[in-house]
């Protein structure tokens, strides 16, 4: 009997302890209200774009596209010539020996086939000579460089044809020169030869493909942190130009890009390029020092992923009582982040806090300003475990619902540098720059995220050196 007795008391002592040191606690959820989306101003960015493209690559592209046969004139009734003109060797290209011009030369080596006709027709008889000629001569031509509508533009003009030796004729058995014959033709093929040359330069130096497959590459979101999957991605608004100038053997233009920079926090965000919607506009001046303002956005989804990591192995106790935190989630409510903590240990259940998302400078963290218990969650532990709804647990838990962001805007930062460190997206595309540090500036709450705005001052350059 005593035994029994003994027993029942041993287990009524287990059950009174089991009792005391796991409670269970039921709290009403604050449900995530309808926050009006945040429609921010993202302070535009600007890129440099200095495109850099030697006068032989485009000696090489007006090559490919003007071959073999260049002029054609079969009809010898008109004016008792006719006349075909062939590229005989590589065209070259040069800058032009005139001082501060932007002016190009272009040199033709050339064959010409020529039918000259003398004679009359009289009473419908005609009495006609006809002598063909095959010549091989070099044609220069200066152009003017302009840029227009994402192309080079030249206006051609021949400056001379010289003949490697003078075209004869052979009269009554003599040698007779007819230079003098041959060179008005030049009148007419003149234009025609110009017009190519610009027709084929205008082609081949069409800059849209080559910028916007860079710029496509440079837009794709590009991974900076892994263990917090931020992204950045970079939304280009218009492009920039000055007049194009020639330098050093080289075709040099001045672009610039204004865009919209983000940061994404998740899963791998879609590119938002559309080069489509790309502008070009013409300005006197690209600014070398830039600002780059970025969006940072980050879902609460993944707020709460990140706020975890905080809370693991972390325990919270007040004597006897402990308790963990399992499992964290984060959303908007009423102006202000409710952070709901499901807790297992002395008590069981899900309590909730509210605050605002502050930011320290100085230890570039994310904080929570004023963070409470809401009202049902501090009234139900008042009731049921008062020990939890002291102060001090309270500002324990506190310590654990922040995050630095220190290691992203360092990571971010050390990222974006080796992207600025001659990385070359494509061929002939060369990315350099500098920056200072990420400076925080704000952060906002919408319905889905919390919106951080930085700030980085620095100098992007992204040359484009030679076309493919």
């Amino acid at each position: 009997m005593k035994k029994i007795t003994s027993l029942l008391v041993s287990a009524s002592i287990v059950f009174i302890i089991s009792c005391s040191s796991s409670q269970k606690i039921a709290t009403l959820k604050p449900e995530p209200d309808n926050a009006a989306p945040i429609v921010y101003n993202n302070t535009p960015s600007f890129i440099n774009l200095p495109i850099n493209i030697k006068l032989k690559d485009i000696e090489n592209q007006t090559n490919s596209l003007l071959n073999g046969l260049i002029y054609e004139d079969n009809i010898i009734e008109d004016d008792d010539i006719e006349m075909k003109i062939w590229k005989l060797a590589p065209i070259t290209i040069k800058s032009s020996n005139a001082s501060n011009a932007d002016k190009i030369t272009t040199i033709l080596p050339l064959r010409a086939t020529i039918k000259y006709r003398i004679g009359t027709k009289t009473m419908g008889v005609s009495l006609y000579n006809t002598k063909e000629f095959n010549l091989n001569g070099i044609v220069t031509l200066n152009s003017n460089v302009s840029l227009n509508n994402w192309k080079l533009k030249t206006q051609t003009e021949l400056s001379s044809l010289d003949w490697k030796e003078s075209p004869t004729m052979s009269v009554f058995g003599k040698n007779i020169p007819v230079t003098y014959l041959i060179n008005p033709s030049i009148k007419l093929f003149k234009s025609t030869i110009e017009k190519k040359i610009d027709a084929a330069i205008e082609k081949s130096m069409d800059f849209k493909p080559n910028v916007l497959a860079a710029l496509e590459k440079i837009c794709t979101p590009f991974q900076m942190n892994e263990a917090y999957e931020s992204w950045l991605r970079i939304v280009p608004i218009e492009i920039y130009s000055t007049p194009a100038h020639i330098k050093n053997d080289s075709f040099v233009l001045q672009m610039g890009m204004k865009c919209n920079m983000e940061t994404i926090i998740g899963q791998t965000p879609e590119s938002k390029f559309d080069g489509y919607k790309i502008a070009l506009k013409a300005v006197t001046k690209i600014p070398n020092q830039i600002t780059a303002n970025v969006v940072a956005v980050s879902s609460y989804q993944d707020a709460s992923r990140i706020m975890k990591k905080n809370f693991a192995g972390e325990e919270f106790s007040s004597g006897t009582r402990k308790v963990k935190v399992q499992d964290v989630n984060i959303w908007h409510k009423s102006g202000k982040m409710v952070i709901a903590l499901d807790l297992i240990g002395s008590l069981n259940g899900t309590i909730y806090l509210a605050g605002l998302p502050k930011y320290n400078v100085e230890k570039k963290e994310i904080y929570f300003d004023d963070l409470d218990y809401v009202l049902d969650t501090k009234n139900k532990l008042m009731r049921t475990a008062n020990w939890l709804a002291q102060g001090l647990i309270l500002r324990k838990i506190k310590e654990s619902c922040r995050y630095s962001i220190k290691p992203n805007l360092d990571e971010a930062k050390k990222t974006m540098l080796n992207y600025m460190n001659n990385y070359s997206p494509m061929a002939g595309v060369f990315v350099n720059g500098r920056m200072e540090d990420i400076q925080f500036q704000k952060i906002e709450l919408s319905q889905n995220a919390i919106i951080a705005f930085v700030k980085v001052n620095g100098e992007i350059n992204i040359t484009v050196d030679g076309f493919k």
